[in-house]
């Protein structure tokens, strides 16, 4: 009896896990947005508000995807990126590279360039599809690839209060220090 009970709780956490995932916006279903004079436009519950324009080329040190956490909605995907030394394949396999919980986490058991270099030549950053397109693009990346994106770096805030706003340095660390963008254009370079 208690293996029956046991295999009727795991199909049912996977079945609200599997309806989760289908509500979650991806290329077909991403919410519809409006602009308005302000510079600020509404997505789904949230009013986004244009802060800086952005753009980077970049190596994707790694991909994290988000399902259940308060963002997932507007942003299902961060990357960590590395430009500049820290797009170097060389000094990149000096580094670990994770994420986790929206963060970033780099290790090296001996530092191929300075620390500080590593911290101001990459970063975690929240995307934000503007379009289908760029959904479906950001779906298929994987980490190794150059990448060129562009859009905004933006505040959300949501009809419950909800805030979330973009790190407007690159310079900076720790709580804070990633930029949430709305991703206009995204290519993967040869």
């Amino acid at each position: 009896m208690p293996i029956r009970r046991l295999i009727l709780i795991t199909a049912g956490l996977l079945a609200l896990w599997m309806l989760w995932v289908i509500l979650l916006p991806s290329p077909g279903n991403l919410p519809p947005h409006t602009a308005q004079q302000s510079g600020s436009w509404r997505v789904a519950e949230h009013t986004l508000s244009h802060l800086q324009d952005f753009q980077l080329e970049a190596r994707i040190l790694g991909r994290e995807d988000y399902y259940l956490d308060r963002g997932a909605k507007l942003s299902p995907t961060d990357l960590a990126l590395g430009w500049g030394p820290m797009a170097d394949p060389e000094v990149l396999r000096h580094i670990s590279i994770s994420q986790r919980n929206r963060w970033y986490f780099w290790r090296a058991e001996q530092l191929p360039i300075e620390r500080r270099q590593i911290e101001i030549n990459s970063a975690n950053m929240h995307m934000i599809p503007a379009t289908a397109e760029v959904a479906k693009t950001l779906s298929k990346l994987k980490p190794g690839q150059q990448i060129r994106l562009s859009g905004q770096l933006v505040r959300v805030e949501g009809d419950d209060g909800y805030r979330w706003i973009s790190s407007l340095s690159r310079e900076d660390t720790g709580d804070g220090a990633c930029e949430l963008i709305w991703v206009e254009n995204l290519q993967v370079m040869p």
